[in-house]
């Protein structure tokens, strides 16, 4: 999708809407910690912090059990290096089912004090006990932070950082990030420096630090915060980009050693599978048949995992647009044949509970592709964060079955499961950037299955 030109017609009306921009962020943050600290994935028994510190240092953290100060433990020491950006990541490790627990992070021996919550949780064992437990989690993509000397002259194009003090005070458990949850620019894509700084500055957020520092986070990726506009498999930095992706993030798992950010996890009776829609993407302009977009080794993965999964929900996470029908910009659409494929082969595979997320399009919509004889495909588009929001194409407007879901500001889902194993509903909440709700939906899992 040529996306930075479609930015640059619609900045007047952007920010004639929204107000004068924000200005850019600088780099600092206070004393010894350039950004977070941040909680990454968490499981039953372990949870994995991460900490960037403005030079060579040892890093720790502390963490308890709510309410149990005294009985505190640590991870094992971390030294942060160039080489890494100055990241590091810790386990906490021997952690027991279903507890919140508190946390601090030590620098060179000293403890850094935040101004907000650090804390954690461990998930819940409720299988073959009971129900499981109630999820609420948020969806975003599309973060752009301004840095005037390196953005494109005119408008800023980063506006509403407070967009996440909003969805921290949702109260998630987690945080999903769909893609371009960074821009990189043209003085980043070309050098492994230039990356490392572009994550750097946009993690260094002020408005960014409480969210990342209580919530658990977990990440794929799409074109700018792995390369180039409208990047694929050619782009010659890519594991370069791979590299800072692993730094930077705290996912569980990369399901392919060295070849992209694919990966899963579960929480509760939901399953994610953060799919890579880059690295081995054919080039949008390549003039053959059957050009590859997720590629033939990651979608059997895809195929497998999803076959084998006993979730309510199993929520496959792609930064474009899967269900949308028309062949736009970095749409699947454009990919015809492969996309038929994986309709094909859920629906002969008899998968329940198959439902999509996606980003990049610079607005929220949710899309349905019906299936004779059986459930309906979602596709639930969140986006933009930070950047300029972008209207729909007028062939897609006419196409759409669910008109009332379309917003085109910026905005985030929030996403609650709730109910008996029996009958589980999710609800999906579509709010702005100050906190006000535009649309509400539910999906019932039991209208997710082969047969419906």
């Amino acid at each position: 999708m040529k996306k930075y030109v479609l930015f640059l017609t619609i900045h007047f009306i952007v920010y004639t809407f929204y107000g004068m921009a924000q200005p850019a962020v600088g780099l600092a943050q206070s004393g010894t910690i350039q950004s977070g600290p941040m909680v990454g994935y968490s499981d039953y028994r372990e949870a994995l912090l991460w900490v960037q510190t403005k030079k060579p240092a040892t890093v720790k953290f502390t963490f308890w059990e709510q309410g149990q100060p005294t009985q505190r433990r640590s991870t094992a020491d971390v030294r942060t290096e160039a080489a890494n950006a100055y990241t590091a990541r810790a386990l906490a490790s021997d952690l027991t089912p279903g507890k919140r627990y508190e946390y601090e992070v030590y620098v060179d021996g000293k403890k850094v004090v935040r101004t907000y919550p650090l804390q954690f949780q461990t998930q819940s064992l409720w299988q073959w006990r009971t129900d499981p437990p109630a999820l609420r989690f948020v969806v975003g993509s599309c973060t752009y932070v301004n840095e005037s000397e390196y953005d494109r002259p005119g408008t800023p194009y980063g506006s509403n950082y407070q967009i996440f003090n909003t969805i921290a005070s949702q109260k998630p458990d987690f945080m999903l990030w769909t893609g371009d949850n960074t821009y990189t620019r043209e003085v980043d894509w070309n050098s492994r420096s230039g990356l490392l700084h572009r994550y750097t500055h946009t993690r260094s957020l002020p408005e960014m630090q409480a969210l990342l520092g209580s919530t658990h986070n977990y990440a794929t990726w799409d074109d700018h915060d792995y390369g180039p506009n409208d990047a694929d498999r050619s782009y010659w930095l890519k594991r370069d980009a791979l590299q800072t992706f692993k730094m930077f993030w705290g996912n569980p798992n990369y399901v392919f050693e060295n070849e992209g950010v694919t990966g899963t996890f579960q929480w509760a009776d939901c399953q994610f599978f953060l799919m890579d829609d880059r690295w081995w993407r054919s080039p949008n302009d390549l003039k053959q048949a059957n050009r590859e977009y997720l590629g033939p080794k990651q979608l059997d993965w895809l195929i497998d995992a999803l076959a084998g999964s006993r979730a309510s929900f199993k929520f496959v996470v792609i930064g474009n647009q899967v269900v949308n029908p028309e062949a736009l910009f970095e749409n699947y659409a454009n990919y015809a044949g492969e996309r038929a494929d994986l309709f094909r082969r859920i629906t002969e595979s008899n998968i329940p509970g198959v439902l999509f997320l996606s980003g990049d399009r610079h607005h929220s919509v949710l899309w349905k592709q019906d299936r004779p004889g059986t459930y309906p495909l979602y596709d639930l588009t969140i986006s933009p964060l930070t950047s300029g929001a972008a209207k729909m194409q007028k062939t897609e407007e006419a196409l759409l079955q669910f008109p009332e879901t379309y917003v085109s500001e910026q905005n985030f889902g929030l996403m609650e499961v709730t109910g008996p194993l029996s009958d589980r509903v999710l609800k999906i909440t579509c709010i702005n950037a100050s906190g006000t709700t535009k649309w509400t939906r539910e999906i019932n899992a039991s209208a997710l299955r082969p047969g419906k």
